[in-house]
């Protein structure tokens, strides 16, 4: 359990707050949402919104959490670790790219890196609920991989976050930066692919 998890507290509104600071936040941004904004768009009082999220990044970071941080990577846990390294790391990229590059990712990501100076809690939530939590999935996945001889690596937590890394490769930085806003299928199979071989072409036994 993270540190803010203590701080949230879970009753029969708790998802509907969560739904209407989603909205609010991929319309408004982290920056320009209010909490007047979200508590209309949540149906519920100001009051009722602080006692479940006394703090807005607190919030930010459960609907980044909850809308599709998590979703992705349980996503990525659910493949099938049967099938062969280049099926299970090809649906694997695909899933996590899909949060990358998603609005709520990218605010998600600004956010963490603006403010976990002042707040390194929020960094440490982002932390454990995105890569590490893709780093865990990869790594059982390779352990099952290894043993069967259809890969060879020696640090696993390393192949792992390179693999991760690999898939942010061009479009996640022309998105930060506002270069682009939208990629095509075609670009996000290019990237998947890339990964996906660059891998292989290291760690393939």
């Amino acid at each position: 359990m993270g540190a803010f998890d203590n701080q949230i507290k879970r009753g029969r509104k708790y998802d509907q707050v969560v739904e209407g600071a989603r909205e609010v936040f991929l319309q408004d941004g982290f920056e320009g949402a209010s909490v007047d904004d979200i508590a209309r768009a949540a149906g519920v009082s100001k009051a009722t919104l602080y006692s479940y999220f006394p703090d807005k990044r607190l919030l930010f970071l459960e609907v980044a959490k909850a809308g599709c941080c998590q979703k992705a990577y349980d996503a990525v846990q659910e493949i099938d670790a049967d099938r062969a390294p280049e099926d299970v790391l090809m649906a694997a990229a695909t899933q996590m790219m899909c949060f990358f590059l998603s609005d709520i990712g990218r605010a998600a990501f600004r956010v963490v890196i603006a403010e976990s100076e002042r707040f390194p809690e929020l960094g440490r939530e982002y932390w454990l609920n995105g890569p590490a939590r893709a780093r865990e999935v990869l790594i059982a996945y390779f352990d099952k991989a290894i043993p069967r001889g259809e890969l060879k690596i020696d640090d696993l937590e390393l192949a792992a976050d390179q693999f991760i890394e690999l898939c942010k490769v061009d479009l996640f930085p022309r998105l930060l930066m506002g270069l682009d806003q939208e990629f095509s299928a075609a670009e996000h199979e290019r990237i998947a692919r890339g990964a996906v071989e660059m891998f292989m072409a290291r760690y393939g036994a």
